[in-house]
């Protein structure tokens, strides 16, 4: 699901409705059974952000007490943002989102959000969903853990962040 920015589908996104009471923080709910998830949250959290950015693993405990509305299932399928002025981004959507919120990378959201770019945009989501469903483990029950092998940093250690 994708949230139409004010002033119709030819906009980029702009969740700050012009700095007239817009978006103050983000909550990203990331699957926290996957790897790809994992090393995703890693790398924005790793990023200046111009939002702040803050980590809920999809159907945890947390999840459900902070947002009781949500389709939690749902929230495991898809990266889900949901910005403290109530507004839901899925799939495509929290993508551009929290590129957005990061200050190296507002511009890339607003150009990937844009009609002629957008189809490669979904397609790069829908690849990178394709390959979590491959390599996250379908038994595990969402936690409130941030990690996934003893640690918020499943990785070896990394001093340059080019380690993978």
């Amino acid at each position: 699901m994708t949230v139409t920015p004010a002033g119709g589908p030819d906009r980029p996104l702009d969740p700050t409705a012009h700095g007239g009471g817009g978006v103050q923080r983000f909550t990203v709910l990331f699957d926290a059974t996957c790897p790809l998830c994992r090393a995703a949250r890693r790398w924005l959290a790793s990023r200046p952000q111009l939002v702040p950015l803050e980590f809920v693993p999809a159907g945890s405990a947390d999840a459900r007490r902070r947002f009781p509305g949500l389709d939690h299932d749902a929230t495991l399928r898809d990266l889900t943002v949901v910005a403290d002025t109530g507004e839901v981004y899925a799939g495509d959507g929290a993508w551009f989102a929290c590129l957005w919120a990061l200050a190296d990378h507002r511009s890339t959201a607003e150009r990937l959000a844009r009609p002629h770019l957008l189809p490669l945009a979904r397609q790069v989501v829908a690849t990178a969903s394709a390959i979590r469903e491959r390599i996250r483990d379908p038994l595990a029950e969402p936690t409130d853990d941030l990690a996934g092998y003893g640690g918020p940093d499943d990785r070896a250690a990394c001093a340059d962040d080019h380690c993978g």
